[in-house]
Parts: structure tokens; C-alpha cells; sequence
């Protein structure tokens, strides 16, 4: 079986016992997953991590001039980080082009997903930063564990 489909069912399933457990969403049911498998990336967790936290606060601000709420804040989250996150990809790709053989674009860091960012950023605007940092780092790590338990540690 894919390991991406391993992940992203071991990441739902660390996410609802989280939420159940401890009240606390791990920044998107799908978020553990996809940092699991990125956990030999740090950089890009950190990347992903700073793409969600700049949307988290330009759709703070744009809130506070115009109404947002409900369904509007969601899909705001998730257009915004998705373009951050999309250009930001660009940004870092344009120097990865001019690598030479030795170093290959592979190499380079990047934002993890495309809406991962936004999701992530929903639940910061949600129960907070420093809970959902927390819990989706903690909720990954056990994911990623899980991973390795039953032999499918991959290194993409």
C-alpha cells in the first residue's frame, strides 16, 4: 500500500483520538499525516509551519474590516494559504533551477501540501497557536511512530 494513503489514514485516526482524548484538533485531520512523512524535511515543516502562520495573520487583519465568519473564514484560510504557499513555491524554485548537477531541486525546501497551510492556519485562528503547534506536532510524531512500527518507514 501507498505510504502516503498509510499516513494520511494513521493521521485521521491520531487526529479524532486527539480531539477526544484532550479536546484539541491536530491542525487539520490530514495535517499529521503529510508532516509525518515529511519528518526527514524539518525545513519544510518549518516552511509549512510560517506559510500557515503569515495566512492565519492576513486573514486576521482583512477580518477586521470586513466580515468573515463561518464558511467565508474557511475558505478564506484555505485560498490565502493556498496562494502563499503557492508562491512561495515559486520563490524557492526559481534559485533550485540554477543548481548545479551535484544539487538537484529535490534538495530544495518547500511548503508542504497545498492546503495543508490553511488548514493548519484555520486552527491556529481557532483554538489557538501555541495548542495547535502543539497537538500537530505531537499528533505527527505519533503518526510518524506508528509508521515505523509496522515497517514503513519511508524516506522520500
Amino acid at each position: 500500500m501507498d505510504p502516503l494513503t498509510v499516513a494520511i489514514g494513521l493521521g485521521l485516526v491520531v487526529s479524532l483520538l486527539f480531539t477526544e482524548a484532550f479536546g484539541l484538533a491536530a491542525g487539520g485531520m490530514i495535517v499529521p499525516g503529510y508532516f509525518a512523512l515529511n519528518f526527514h524535511r524539518p525545513m519544510d515543516i518549518v516552511l509549512t509551519l510560517l506559510v500557515s502562520l503569515v495566512t492565519y495573520l492576513i486573514v486576521h487583519q482583512v477580518s477586521k474590516f470586513s466580515i468573515i465568519y463561518g464558511r467565508r473564514r474557511i475558505v478564506l484560510m484555505l485560498l490565502t494559504g493556498f496562494v502563499i504557499g503557492h508562491v512561495v513555491r515559486l520563490l524557492l524554485a526559481m534559485p533550485a533551477m540554477g543548481m548545479t548537477s551535484s544539487a538537484t531541486a529535490d534538495t530544495a525546501i518547500a511548503v508542504i501540501g497545498y492546503i495543508v497551510p490553511g488548514l493548519i492556519a484555520l486552527w491556529f485562528d481557532r483554538q489557538g497557536l501555541f495548542e495547535t503547534l502543539g497537538t500537530v506536532l505531537t499528533a505527527s510524531a505519533v503518526v510518524r511512530l506508528a509508521l515505523l512500527v509496522i515497517g514503513m518507514e519511508v524516506l522520500l
